[in-house]
């Protein structure tokens, strides 16, 4: 079975990628953390043009209804280029959120915005020391009106919707928020990916509503088709730092020789790039799956998730490493994927969360197929 991408997926991944290197170079995302941006403006305008934050929303909700795989191509592109964007809060989660729990008023009332990119939404399930999806959340919804602190909420600055992970009458639930209540309370955060802002966000009793199949099942289903998208973004910023470290090595002269030649950093360039193409042939593979064979996503998606965090850790460090000095001055563009990387790491939950999911959805496959 092949799960190389088609021509047409081909040719959406060019033009991504030549969209993000005009918008988005590494002075312009240099420029946006001197300012201190909550995000790129103008680079999300020209996506917006392209179509790219509808590609997975449904076209009865003006979207593209592309599948997962698509998203994917526009994930590791956006990667790759590092920019500074709320395409994975607002499209990947919170609009996939809506269009797979929600009520047909509400995916009428908010995917068309979020598929034109002319509203921004965010998804919050993180509280902080009690973790990622922690299993009785604190943040309750009660009569209508949602209580408790979500942190740390990825790009809540700008986002005007909020797609809550709450307890509901005892049970895990999902709850839509307009962010623009005076009984909310937001509060910036000293992130450590500085292009990519994270929040505080207290619910004082604000109004909200339930989608009604956002139980347990489902959000681990909206998790793993996330963790898909993630992966690929990883694998595009894992394959960005591979070439960085390539193109310094082979310029760089070392006793008349350039760096590149000498046998130990050709090593930890091959060992990078084996490892992001692991991690690339895994992301394909959960991508296939989450249109194709669901039954299959929950182990794909967790083993996707796990090689290209696998995958960019090395590649971010190693790119460092073979820069040397001036690889950790702010001058040098290596910090903005050691950054993302850092954060990748958490979003969605750590490493040990994800190897959790994989057993029990290996041994959930085993007890089936027995």
């Amino acid at each position: 079975m092949n799960f190389d991408l088609s021509e047409e997926q081909k040719l959406l991944a060019d033009q991504t990628r030549s969209l993000l290197a005009g918008h988005a170079p590494y002075d312009r995302l240099r420029a946006l953390v001197d300012a201190q941006a909550e995000w790129d403006e103008v680079t999300w305008r020209a996506l917006c043009e392209m179509g790219l934050p509808g590609a997975r929303i449904p076209e009865a909700y003006g979207g593209l209804g592309l599948t997962d795989l698509d998203l994917g191509v526009i994930s590791e592109a956006l990667g790759r280029a590092n920019a500074a964007v709320p395409f994975f809060s607002s499209i990947v989660c919170a609009a996939d959120a809506i269009a797979m729990a929600g009520t047909e008023a509400q995916k009428m009332n908010w995917l068309p915005g979020l598929a034109s990119g002319d509203q921004i939404a965010t998804f919050a399930s993180a509280e902080g020391k009690a973790g990622w999806r922690p299993a009785q959340p604190g943040v309750r919804f009660e009569h209508g009106k949602l209580t408790g602190i979500k942190l740390p909420v990825a790009d809540a600055g700008i986002a005007g919707l909020a797609v809550v992970q709450c307890l509901a009458e005892g049970q895990e639930a999902l709850a839509l928020v307009d962010l623009g209540q005076p009984e909310i309370e937001r509060t910036r955060l000293q992130s450590f990916d500085q292009l990519r802002p994270h929040y505080k966000i207290e619910f004082r009793a604000a109004h909200a509503e339930l989608m009604p199949q956002g139980g347990q099942a489902r959000i681990s289903a909206l998790l793993d088709r996330a963790a898909v998208q993630a992966a690929f973004e990883a694998v595009g910023a894992a394959e960005a730092c591979v070439m960085m470290g390539r193109d310094y090595t082979m310029g760089r002269q070392m006793f008349g020789r350039p760096l590149a030649s000498y046998q130990a950093i050709k090593h930890k360039l091959a060992d990078t790039l084996m490892a992001t193409e692991l991690a690339r042939s895994n992301a394909y593979f959960a991508g296939w799956a989450a249109t194709e064979a669901p039954g299959q996503l929950p182990v794909a998606a967790a083993a996707a998730r796990l090689t290209s965090l696998d995958a960019l850790a090395a590649a971010a460090r190693e790119n460092l490493q073979v820069h040397g000095g001036i690889g950790y001055t702010f001058e040098a563009n290596c910090h903005f994927y050691y950054r993302r990387e850092r954060t990748l790491a958490l979003t969605l939950g750590p490493k040990d969360y994800w190897a959790g999911r994989l057993v029990d959805a290996v041994r959930t496959q085993s007890n089936e197929a027995a």
